[in-house]
């Protein structure tokens, strides 16, 4: 089973529709910055927060990098 396939799947059990591309696309890439910015572990942790939060992932992609940003910058 690949990832396309597990995720589907999972959506199903969930009662849910699997994310579409371009949203597939924005996890990943809310994962990548949360990761690259501290430890792995903060990946799977940004978009449980995002999702808990109830934000988009748009808001919650542009609200990432403001974490680690300089205040003084």
């Amino acid at each position: 089973m690949n990832a396309k396939e597990w995720i589907a799947a999972y959506a199903e059990q969930l009662g849910t529709e699997p994310p579409t591309s371009d949203e597939l696309k924005a996890i990943l890439d809310l994962a990548a910055e949360a990761a690259h910015a501290s430890e792995r572990i903060a990946a799977p942790v940004a978009c449980w927060l995002s999702a808990k939060a109830g934000r988009s992932l748009e808001e919650s992609l542009a609200l990432a990098p403001e974490v680690t940003r300089d205040p003084g910058a």
